[in-house]
């Protein structure tokens, strides 16, 4: 299992909107997360620079590199595309972070 952290970009006032988008998250999606091997997801919000920090562990053989193609996913990111920073087919731009400490 590894974890895996990366950025994402929140449009002005759309803060309540995003959470209670997650707060409502679709079963549909959740089981196509956790049946490519990712869990214990969590986004953190930067209320001052609208920055999202999104951490989540992958599985050894997991599939999250297919998620992209999966329709429920790409629902997903078009209803978020109004929200958020998105590239041309609505996927969040998303900045990798590399880790630098961890205490286990």
């Amino acid at each position: 299992m590894r974890r895996n952290a990366f950025r994402m970009k929140l449009k002005p006032g759309f803060e309540a909107e995003y959470k209670k988008r997650h707060d409502e998250i679709w079963p549909e999606l959740s089981k196509a997360l956790t049946d490519a091997g990712v869990s214990d997801y969590s986004i953190f919000l930067d209320d001052e620079t609208l920055a999202l920090f999104a951490v989540q562990k992958l599985a050894d053989g997991h599939t999250a590199d297919f998620l992209p193609s999966n329709p429920i996913v790409r629902k997903w990111w078009n209803y978020m595309a109004d929200i958020m920073e998105t590239n041309p087919d609505h996927s969040p731009v998303c900045v990798p972070l590399s880790e630098v400490f961890h205490a286990p």
